[in-house]
């Protein structure tokens, strides 16, 4: 039974607002994460196995993409179902969304947190810092040495790495948008939980 005065209609509504915004979002992060795979659009660096850890870890695709699809396809569901029937929403779908939408926190945080440290450590590329050509993480020594941080240099990012071809600009580019991407699954997701505990307590079903 509903309690008197909530605005239950308000909580179907924002599902299914955000079921397809989640969705949107985990499309562009398995876009992003596919990208990072192939610097400068070609697959010969993937093939050599010259690519940084963090790209090939591919969070973008499990962490903010599968699950946090799988739980936008359930929010979707049930959000739409309240708007067809009488009886839908029950609190079993609201604990479901709950249990899916922190999974999705859950993956769309790893995201971030990979993101952040693919960012940080710079890309894998050919270099000859060390007098050698050599594929290593150029920008983890530089930062150790100095203090300039190669995200704020960007003159340093075509004279450092030899190849890939503007390996640094792609993977500033790629990781960033992951960075921006998981940080809204992570918002939209912990709006779905409490949107989804207010379902359990007075109902999702529209025109009661």
């Amino acid at each position: 039974m509903q309690a008197p005065g909530l605005p239950t209609m308000c909580v179907g509504k924002c599902t299914r607002i955000l079921g397809p915004c989640l969705v949107a979002l985990g499309v562009l992060s398995i876009a992003a994460s596919v990208l990072l795979l192939f610097p400068s659009g070609t697959g010969r660096y993937l093939e050599e196995g010259h690519i940084s850890k963090q790209a090939m870890q591919v969070p973008g695709v499990w962490g903010g993409g599968v699950i946090v699809l799988l739980a936008a396809a359930q929010i979707s569901a049930v959000g739409w179902c309240s708007d067809r029937a009488s009886r839908c929403g029950t609190c079993r779908n609201m604990f479901l969304s709950i249990v899916l939408s922190g999974l999705a926190l859950l993956g769309s945080a790893a995201c971030f947190t990979m993101s952040g440290l693919g960012l940080t450590d710079g890309p894998l590329c050919l270099h000859n810092q060390t007098g050698d050509l050599q594929w290593d993480y150029p920008f983890l020594s530089i930062e150790t040495h100095s203090a300039q941080n190669y995200l704020y240099e960007p003159s340093l990012w075509t004279s450092v790495c030899i190849e890939p071809p503007n390996v640094v600009a792609w993977n500033v580019s790629f990781f960033s948008a992951l960075l921006l991407v998981s940080a809204a699954e992570m918002v939209l997701a912990s709006l779905q939980i409490l949107n989804s505990f207010f379902g359990c307590l007075c109902g999702l079903c529209e025109g009661k």
